[in-house]
């Protein structure tokens, strides 16, 4: 049934400042601005920003001077060899760059705009990806776009920025922007979120919003200390079922929803409210500015400004078997990649459908290596099916299991469930290694990354192995009238803490000095409550994730209805 109460666009914060949203207003605002500091507005554009969107604010004769960043660039084919490394030949992984924007920027070419600049009397715009390195200006704008936003133009036709290479797959946009150009961005973006004057949202295209840059800072400040959604999105897969689409109300899409991402800032958005006007923003922004605030001291000494946990949803109700996978070990993504620590995960059966709804997890004991290595090779060289249940455990689930998957363990959801997925953070790195013989949404073969995958599963995580250690793991901690706390995992070898809190009343939780996520994964809806007033009461509907900074404090959890409610919640062990 629809569950109407699940909020698409949950507004994070709200504020009296109120944003500009009409073209004229922002003309207005940015120009009296420029003339009480001086002539030369710098609007810095993070790559996937359409200048033209920005351009049309102003009028013919507004400035003397237009510069153009991007030209300042070395050019496209230089720029494609600079960073082939970092990419390298595989469809799908690349290595996490250490450049900044800079590097593709010749000096040269700035001293000679900077002359430019010097040179001409009355206003001066210097726009695009890398304004800022020209000069700080008399004013400056960060032009921003979210994530998700610029995923879409990718499929839509957009070029990653200053590339020769034309004509290639949304999987390779993507793959440039996850190891470089979102790099180099978040890079320039954190030196210029504590200082600009202004913050323009592009991301409804040709609909820029204007901010000053005080009341955006302000918004980050005030969401840092307080429980927040963050803005949802939803994408279909060749797996993928229909319970989201109905239990959310979502749009008729013609296929299905496969995966929803409700609690991961690298990749999702925030909603401010700037008297009644709304800026989409990226949620990286909040960690970039205030990590110590949301992670706390313990968690920030470790992570720095990435946020470890990971909050998303796997649908395969009326859906088909995930692709069977493992995930990467620590030493291996470091050494590979250049991360500095792996996707270890777990599934929380938030529901289950169909006669026997399971999980595969991890080998069965006796397995040989080298034969079921042979018959994955053979899979996919061959196209002979590999028989998954002759090497790999079926589990069977319910409603409310936590199953628990360290990296290495061989793993995928099956067909009649939707997945709760709490893990770390490097959400990208998954080895395929048998995608049962069926081609992607676009018609093409997944990439099976079976090299990789080779490398890192570990046989150990056998029948008895996967029994004792990863599924059932739940261990009660506090039980009274008010309700129950009880740990539900994850391993030893993972550094989140799960636990679910069962109430018909109310439970205090604490985050113990980390950030912690949540997920109502029972009842209608909740009350989040600070028992030293730190926060409004918030609420939170059923299957809504949320964050509470770890500056939030203690709260408690409230079922406003005497209803039974279960709420799981992730921290980080510190």
């Amino acid at each position: 049934m629809k569950n109407t109460h699940y909020d698409l666009r949950p507004i994070a914060c709200r504020r009296s400042e109120r944003a500009a949203a009409d073209p004229e207003a922002i003309r207005s605002v940015l120009l009296d601005a420029l003339d009480r500091a001086g002539r030369v507005l710098t609007v810095e554009c993070y790559p996937g920003v359409n200048v033209t969107d920005i351009l049309t604010l102003f009028c013919e004769g507004d400035f003397s001077l237009i510069l153009y960043s991007d030209a300042l660039a070395v050019s496209p084919k230089a720029m494609d060899a600079m960073i082939e490394d970092d990419l390298t030949s595989d469809p799908v992984f690349g290595h996490m760059t250490t450049r900044t924007l800079a590097d593709f920027f010749p000096e040269e070419n700035l001293r000679g705009a900077r002359e430019k600049i010097a040179g001409t009397t009355g206003r001066v715009l210097v726009i695009g990806v890398g304004a800022s390195l020209v000069t700080a200006g008399d004013l400056t704008v960060m032009a921003d776009i979210t994530r998700w936003e610029i995923q879409l133009r990718y499929r839509r036709g957009l070029s990653n920025w200053n590339t020769a290479k034309t004509n290639v797959s949304g999987r390779e946009k993507y793959k440039r922007g996850y190891f470089a150009e979102w790099r180099w961005g978040d890079g320039v973006k954190d030196g210029l979120l504590p200082r600009m004057d202004f913050y323009l949202d592009c991301t409804a295209e040709g609909k820029p919003v204007l901010v000053s840059g005080d009341a955006y800072r302000s918004a980050l400040e005030e969401t840092a200390k307080k429980p927040f959604r963050l803005v949802p999105y939803f994408d279909p897969g060749v797996w993928g079922g229909d319970w989201m689409k109905n239990t959310f109300g979502l749009p008729e899409n013609g296929s299905n929803y496969a995966w929803s991402f409700d609690g991961v800032p690298e990749e999702n958005s925030l909603l401010f409210d700037f008297g009644g006007v709304n800026v989409e923003t990226p949620a990286m922004n909040l960690i970039l500015t205030r990590a110590r605030e949301v992670l706390g001291e313990a968690v920030f000494s470790r992570f720095g400004r990435e946020f470890p946990i990971r909050f998303d949803m796997l649908d395969t109700i009326h859906g088909q078997n995930l692709s069977l996978q493992v995930h990467p070990l620590t030493e291996y993504i470091q050494k590979n990649f250049g991360m500095n620590y792996t996707q270890d995960e777990s599934y929380y059966l938030l529901d289950v459908d169909g006669d026997a709804p399971c999980v595969y997890l991890g080998v069965k004991t006796g397995v040989n290596p080298d034969e079921m290595l042979a018959a994955l090779r053979a899979a996919q060289d061959e196209g002979t099916p590999f028989d998954a249940e002759k090497y790999v455990n079926r589990i069977p689930v319910k409603k409310h299991d936590h199953v628990l998957i360290p990296a290495g363990t061989v793993h995928c959801s099956g067909a009649g469930s939707m997945v709760l997925e709490i893990s770390a953070t490097p959400y990208i790195f998954t080895f395929k290694l048998w995608d049962w013989g069926r081609v992607d949404l676009d018609g093409k073969p997944r990439p099976i990354h079976l090299g990789h995958g080779a490398a890192n599963i570990q046989f150990d995580r056998d029948t008895e192995f996967v029994k004792e250690n990863l599924v059932h793991q739940e261990q009660t901690l506090v039980e009274t009238a008010c309700g129950k706390i009880e740990k539900t995992g994850l391993d030893r070898r993972e550094f989140i803490d799960t636990f679910r809190l069962t109430t018909r009343s109310s439970l205090a939780f604490s985050g113990k000095g980390s950030v912690t996520v949540v997920n109502l994964v029972e009842g209608d809806s909740a009350l989040i409550e600070s028992p030293d007033g730190r926060f409004e009461p918030f609420g939170l509907h059923y299957a809504e994730t949320a964050i509470l900074p770890e500056a939030a404090g203690t709260f408690r959890l409230v079922s406003p209805e005497q209803e039974e409610i279960r709420l799981i919640a992730a921290r980080v062990r510190v």
